[in-house]
């Protein structure tokens, strides 16, 4: 027996483009945010602008509220279906 879910997965590459859009948006620079977010190096705003990581929670936390949104319209995910597959009673995801 199989059963089917869709399970999200971060998008790294188009949440790196929101944060861009959205501190261009805001008149914020990569400099500026740098400093909000006590970094140091600039390069860190500049990697997620790339999609190389994501903020962590905390920072999440300090971009909304600089960027004036909710996290949830900071971080963009994608959906990915997930396949579980009984096999000699354990269930397993199937490739």
């Amino acid at each position: 027996m199989k059963s089917t879910f869709l399970r999200p997965v971060l998008d790294l590459e188009a949440t790196g483009a929101k944060i861009k859009t959205l501190m261009k948006q805001r008149g914020i620079s990569p400099r500026q945010m740098q400093l909000i977010l006590n970094f140091p190096y600039v390069q860190t705003v500049y990697n997620w602008f790339a999609g190389k990581n994501m903020p962590t929670i905390d920072n999440l936390v300090v971009l909304a509220q600089v960027l004036e949104v909710a996290m949830d319209d900071i971080i963009v995910t994608r959906m990915v279906e997930v396949d579980i597959v009984v096999e000699e009673g354990r269930e397993i995801l199937s490739a």
